[in-house]
C-alpha cells in the first residue's frame, strides 16, 4: 500500500517538478547568453560609446567624478546586453509557456511576441535616428550664445537611456491594444471612439518622453503615438475581433 501511495504521489508531483526543472533550464540558458553578450559589450564598450555619442556632434564631455566613465561603461555594457539578448530571452519564454496554451492562444502568442520585439527595436531606431538628434539640436542651439555646451557623459547617457526606452515602450501601444482586443476587454470600436482622449494623452506622453520644450519634437512624438494607436485598431479590425 505504501509503495502504491508513493508511486501515485510521485506521479502527481512529477509534472510540477518537470515544469520547475524546465523553467530553471531556460533561465540558466538566458543568463548564459546574457553573460556572453555582456562580456562582448564590455570588450566593445568604446565602440558602443562612440555610437551613443554620435547624435551629440560638437559636444565636449567631461568626467566630473573619479571613475565616472568606468561606471558609465559598465552601465552601457549591461543595458546593451539586455537589449541585444532580449529576443533570445523572449524566445525561451515562448518555449516555456507554449505547451500550456490552447491552439487559439498559441496562434496569436508567437506573432505578438515577434511583432512586439520588432516594434521595440523600431522605437529604438526612431528615437536614435530622429527624435534624439532633433531634441539635442534644440538643446544645443538654445542659449549657445550665452553658455558653452559641455556635458557630463553620465548625465548624457541617462538622458539617452530615458528617451530610448521611453520611445521603445511607447511603440508597444498596438500590442497592448491587440491583447485588450483578444481578451475582449475593449472592442476596437470603443478604441476608435476614444481617439480624442488618446490624442490628449499622447500629447502629455510626448512631452514626458521628449525632455525638451521644442514643439516640433513633441508634435512628432504625438503623431507617432497616434499612428501606432490607429494601426492597433486597424489590426483588430482585420482580425475581425468584435
Amino acid at each position: 500500500m505504501k509503495n502504491t501511495d508513493n508511486k501515485s504521489q510521485q506521479n502527481t508531483n512529477m509534472p510540477i517538478l518537470g515544469h520547475l526543472m524546465e523553467l530553471r533550464h531556460r533561465i540558466v540558458l538566458s543568463f548564459i547568453v546574457f553573460s556572453i553578450v555582456t562580456t562582448i559589450c564590455l570588450i566593445y564598450t568604446k565602440q558602443i560609446t562612440f555610437i551613443l555619442q554620435e547624435p551629440a556632434l560638437g559636444i565636449k564631455f567631461l568626467q566630473l567624478a573619479p571613475g565616472e566613465y568606468l561606471f558609465v561603461s559598465i552601465k552601457i555594457a549591461l543595458y546593451s546586453a539586455i537589449i541585444i539578448s532580449a529576443p533570445y530571452t523572449f524566445y525561451q519564454i515562448i518555449l516555456f509557456i507554449l505547451p500550456g496554451l490552447t491552439k487559439q492562444e498559441s496562434k496569436y502568442i508567437i506573432p505578438i511576441v515577434i511583432v512586439s520585439t520588432i516594434l521595440f527595436f523600431c522605437g529604438l531606431m526612431f528615437s536614435y535616428k530622429i527624435l534624439i538628434p532633433i531634441t539635442l539640436r534644440f538643446l544645443i542651439q538654445y542659449g549657445s550664445d550665452i553658455v558653452e555646451p559641455i556635458w557630463s557623459f553620465d548625465e548624457y547617457f541617462n538622458f539617452i537611456l530615458l528617451v530610448l526606452f521611453s520611445t521603445g515602450i511607447s511603440f508597444q501601444l498596438p500590442i497592448l491594444q491587440i491583447i485588450l482586443g483578444l481578451t475582449k476587454t475593449i472592442k476596437w470600436q470603443q478604441m476608435l471612439k476614444s481617439w480624442k482622449y488618446v490624442t490628449f494623452t499622447s500629447t502629455i506622453v510626448g512631452a514626458i518622453v521628449t525632455p525638451s520644450t521644442d514643439p516640433i519634437t513633441q508634435i512628432l512624438m504625438t503623431l507617432i503615438i497616434l499612428i501606432l494607436y490607429l494601426s492597433g485598431i486597424i489590426t483588430l479590425k482585420v482580425l475581425d475581433i468584435k
